[in-house]
């Protein structure tokens, strides 16, 4: 599913935030990847989802080369991805509803399969009954709940998180967490990007170490 080949990521100024990591991810892992801030993690996340572009190196997702994706063809190649951020991204002058369709809507899809997809996203984290109300109204915990239904709507086999329990409490992170593991469960691929490896010990799935952009680990869970 995810292939780095001797990959470098070196940002203007010259500072490398990745240096020749070599990485497998096989369709249907739960990941994590662990390291410092500014050891590498937001960036690997990055070139996974064409946010950014490998310096050197090869990127494959799904076999195919990153480096070949045209500008047109990225929002193609994205709807295979869903992509969950710490600080959530949502736009706060619309409904969850809107908030977790926005990605069907840009697709072209029709009003009435999008509110069923929305509405089984948004049950699947539990926030169904919320679906009219306004993102800033509901905890940090639900507006993290969100940006997953909005990541999960279009069905994507791989599920990239940068941080996602970042800012919440130790029982709310569990929460998450185990949201994605119930993804996982079902054949989606996840990547996580995590510090907080009491949580990662907890769920035992495979962690990936970086240490100043160089794979530093890597170990599989229980």
């Amino acid at each position: 599913m995810i292939r780095f080949e001797q990959v470098h990521k070196r940002y203007p100024g010259g500072r490398e935030a990745l240096s020749g990591v070599d990485l497998q991810v096989d369709a249907g892992e739960m990941v994590f990847l662990t390291g410092h801030s500014g050891a590498g993690k937001s960036t690997l996340l990055k070139l996974i989802g064409l946010l950014e572009r490998a310096t050197m190196g090869q990127v494959l997702i799904d076999g195919r080369n990153t480096a070949g994706i045209g500008r047109r063809q990225i929002p193609a190649f994205r709807r295979q991805i869903g992509m969950v951020f710490q600080d959530h991204k949502l736009l706060h002058d619309r409904s969850v509803f809107d908030n977790v369709a926005l990605p069907l809507i840009i697709t072209g899809m029709a009003g009435k399969e999008i509110g069923k997809r929305v509405r089984a996203s948004l049950d699947q984290v539990g926030l169904l009954k919320a679906e009219r109300v306004r993102p800033m109204t509901l905890s940090s915990g639900e507006q993290q709940r969100i940006g997953i239904a909005r990541a999960v709507v279009s069905k994507p086999p791989l599920l990239i998180a940068d941080e996602p329990t970042g800012n919440l409490d130790p029982e709310l992170s569990l929460e998450i967490m185990r949201l994605f593991a119930r993804f996982n469960e079902v054949g989606v691929t996840v990547v996580i990007a995590s510090h907080d490896l009491g949580l990662i010990e907890h769920l035992g799935h495979r962690r990936i170490a970086l240490t100043d952009g160089r794979l530093d680990g890597d170990a599989h869970g229980s």
